[in-house]
């Protein structure tokens, strides 16, 4: 890809950043010039990836977080304002699914989902944002939803609600905060193909989804690259409150 920005000079943080769409976050924007907290559960769990960036000539803090609890999202912004000077970007891509029939949906699962995917978005946004405020220079902040927040599909309720919420959190923000120069913009990845779900995609109900994407393909990591540095970078500085999707056309998709 030859979209290029330079980020020199900006400290930015990732959440879920132990791996998948996370850690590739964390790499690119490391790679523009820009100083990454990249954040997890446990602190550990990130000491691979700081050290790829590292050794590729990048700055890379290990943050412990759950982003579902308050006081723990407090602590990890200011550990990083602390690291780094200050916190420019902020790529609220923490999150986690389930499957299951929505007659079966239990209390604990629901929470789980809504309390990572639209809370934690709440809590580290808020906390990034007031960092970012006290500066003066404004920020970006990247909330990282899905086409299920547009969309929906079986078996997803809880997912497809915290996204489709994440979305409408991510106006919100772009609406109260646009005085302190922080832009807010919701990107929107279709089915990507990663580790995970790579046995899937091989299987015959995966190539029948890959079947209905207008592209014919899955989409790629690489594929998010150009459109997260975009809204990361001055490129975007009159871009707020944005949906951009990025998904091979699966939402125009005919049904």
């Amino acid at each position: 890809m030859d979209f290029r920005v330079s980020l020199d000079g900006r400290s930015a943080l990732v959440t879920g950043a132990s791996g998948g769409l996370g850690a590739f976050f964390a790499e690119r924007l490391a790679a523009a010039g820009a100083r990454v907290a990249v954040a997890a559960r446990r602190r550990d769990a990130c000491a691979d990836l700081c050290a790829r960036i590292e050794a590729a000539g990048g700055t890379a803090l290990p943050i412990a977080l759950d982003v579902s609890d308050e006081a723990s999202a407090t602590a990890a912004v200011a550990e990083v304002v602390a690291a780094f000077g200050g916190l420019d970007i902020l790529v609220n891509n923490a999150g986690v699914t389930g499957t299951t029939p929505l007659l079966d949906e239990t209390v604990e699962v629901w929470d789980r989902i809504l309390d990572t995917n639209l809370k934690g978005g709440f809590l580290v946004g808020r906390e990034a944002a007031r960092a970012m405020a006290k500066t003066g220079r404004g920020g970006r902040i990247v909330n990282v939803a899905s086409i299920l927040g547009l969309r929906i599909a079986g078996q997803v309720a809880a997912y497809a609600a915290s996204k489709a919420a994440l979305v409408q959190l991510t106006k919100s923000m772009a609406l109260e905060w646009a005085r302190y120069s922080i832009q807010a913009n919701a990107l929107c990845p279709g089915y990507v193909e990663t580790d995970l779900n790579r046995d899937f995609f091989a299987s015959p109900a995966g190539q029948a989804l890959i079947k209905r994407i207008p592209s014919r393909r899955l989409g790629r990591l690489e594929d998010l690259e150009g459109p997260l540095l975009f809204l990361c970078s001055d490129a975007a500085r009159y871009v707020t409150g944005t949906t951009l999707v990025v998904d091979g056309g699966h939402l125009v998709s005919s049904l």
